[in-house]
């Protein structure tokens, strides 16, 4: 197997974990899906294929701005009740929070 495949397999199989575990524990399946396992898993590999420091720190960098930007897709499931919501409402509000999410983290990573 390729190193391309043994990524994407290992990727294919944490996802589909914890949308298994999604249905049994929620909490649990949420709390796996904040922690920062893909990052963990997706620095180690772009190292190791790379060997290159310097492209390593700008990953991380932008890794580190982009997470809590990325919260933003939450933010339609958050006000779903006061608004009255349907889901595919807030999935798509989401989607376009993450657009202008986006924007912010690329006008943020070109200044650090």
């Amino acid at each position: 197997m390729t190193l391309f495949g043994l990524k994407t397999v290992l990727a294919a199989l944490i996802l589909s974990f914890c949308s298994w575990l999604a249905g049994r524990r929620p909490d649990l399946a949420g709390f796996i899906v904040a922690l920062p396992i893909a990052s963990l898993i997706a620095l180690g590999f772009a190292y190791a294929e790379y060997q290159d420091p310097v492209a390593s720190l700008k990953f991380a960098k932008s890794i580190f701005v982009g997470v809590p930007i990325t919260l933003l897709f939450f933010v339609p499931f958050l006000l779903a009740e006061k608004f009255t919501l349907s889901f595919l409402e807030c999935y798509l509000g989401g989607i376009g929070f993450l657009i202008v999410g986006f924007i912010i983290h690329k006008t943020i990573f070109l200044i650090i």
